[in-house]
């Protein structure tokens, strides 16, 4: 029997720079959302057009420590937690200098930090807005005014539960996180348009904090 075979419109799309097939969001943003936001916004250049061009999960843990050194439980959790939800190895960050008010002193592990791009950034992205945010207890939605003047959006997790693959019976340590996504070419009003058509779940207009 003669194998079907399956025009190239039916087939995913590919990166045109690394040959990778596309996440649905990714697809998503280059197929619908630039078309919808060069209308909206008179962009009239494609290079021009926002970008996200990387997402910054951090775990802040100074509170955590113990005559300045981190406990071996939560820094193994925070770390594992990290590399399981975004599929890239964290990196330790050390205190700049001291802050007496929580007992953090210069050179301390104050926090752990992992940066995504290009697919893992996608596919995290698309995990949180589909499976992560729903999980929120009483979510009401996000923050829709937590963007700085360059159009970059920070949310935080108060734990890290809400990723469902993360087996809350199993970790040592309970712990939240901040995520920051990066824009390029944006502002505030470009940025939360981008996310809302992305699915990303703002709270109404009526609503915000």
């Amino acid at each position: 029997m003669a194998k079907s075979k399956k025009s190239k419109k039916d087939a995913p799309a590919e990166n045109a720079v690394t040959g990778a097939l596309l996440s649905t969001l990714q697809e998503r943003f280059e197929k619908e959302v630039k078309p919808a936001v060069m209308e909206k916004f008179g962009i009239k250049n494609p290079m021009a057009t926002p970008q996200l061009s990387k997402i910054v999960v951090n775990v802040g843990v100074g509170k955590q420590l113990e005559n300045n050194k981190l406990p071996a439980h939560v820094k193994e959790t925070v770390l594992d937690t990290l590399s399981t939800v975004t599929g890239q190895k964290p990196v330790m960050i050390r205190a700049r200098k001291s802050v007496s008010n929580f007992k953090v002193r210069e050179g301390a592990e104050a926090s752990a930090m992992v940066t995504i791009r290009r697919d893992r950034m996608w596919h995290f992205l698309n995990r949180l807005i589909h499976l992560a945010c729903p999980r929120i207890k009483d979510f009401r939605g996000l923050p829709r005014t937590s963007f700085d003047a360059a159009g970059n959006y920070s949310m935080g997790l108060t734990e890290q539960g809400v990723f469902p693959e993360i087996n809350m019976a199993e970790v040592q340590f309970t712990h939240g996180m901040n995520i920051n996504l990066v824009f390029r070419n944006s502002t505030p009003d470009i940025s939360r348009f981008v996310l809302k058509q992305l699915g990303m779940p703002l709270k109404h207009e009526e609503e915000a904090d």
